[in-house]
C-alpha cells in the first residue's frame, strides 16, 4: 500500500490517538505539532496519520499498521514511509518516522510509549493481528479494482 494514499482524516468514527510530535527541521531544529493516528475496522490493514489544524489541510498518510508495530522494535519500511525504533542516536523514547513525497521529506519524532499502548489496547483489541482479512469484502474489492465490471 503506498505511503501517501489519501484516506479519510482520522475522526470520531475511528479509534484515534492524538500526540504532540516533533518535526525535524534541520540541524538540531525541531517544531512541535499535533499528529493524529486513526484506525478503522473497515480498513483493517492500515493506520491513518494526519496533522490536524493546518489551513490548508495537510495530506493524510496511510500505511500498514504492522509496519508501525515493527518500527517500534526494529527499522522497518523501504518506500515512502520508514520507521526507526527508539534509540540513543535520535531522541530516546521516540519513534522516528520518515515520510518521503515528491515535494520533500519530513522526519517526525513520535513518543513511542503512548503509540505502543494505543496499538495494543485499542487497535489490536479492535481487530486482532491475523484477523484483518476476515473484515474485507473481497468481492467488492475485486469489482472496484476491475473498474466496476
Amino acid at each position: 500500500m503506498p505511503g501517501h494514499q489519501p484516506s479519510p482524516e482520522p475522526g470520531a468514527d475511528s479509534t484515534a490517538l492524538t500526540l504532540n510530535v516533533e518535526l525535524h527541521l534541520g540541524e538540531g531544529e525541531f517544531m512541535e505539532l499535533p499528529m493524529r493516528f486513526g484506525y478503522r475496522a473497515d480498513a483493517p490493514f492500515a493506520v491513518a496519520m494526519a496533522f490536524p489544524g493546518f489551513d490548508p489541510p495537510t495530506r493524510t498518510w496511510e500505511f500498514s499498521r504492522d509496519l508501525l508495530w515493527k518500527g517500534l522494535h526494529r527499522p522497518a519500511g523501504t518506500g515512502d514511509v520508514r520507521i526507526a525504533p527508539p534509540c540513543r542516536c535520535h531522541r530516546p523514547g521516540r519513534l522516528r518516522i520518515t515520510l518521503r513525497a515528491d515535494d520533500g521529506t519530513a522526519v517526525i519524532d513520535v513518543p513511542a510509549g503512548p503509540l505502543r499502548r494505543w496499538l495494543r489496547a485499542q487497535v489490536f483489541a479492535l481487530v486482532p493481528r491475523g484477523r484483518e482479512a476476515e473484515l474485507i469484502d473481497w468481492d467488492a474489492e475485486l469489482t472496484r479494482l476491475a473498474g466496476g465490471r
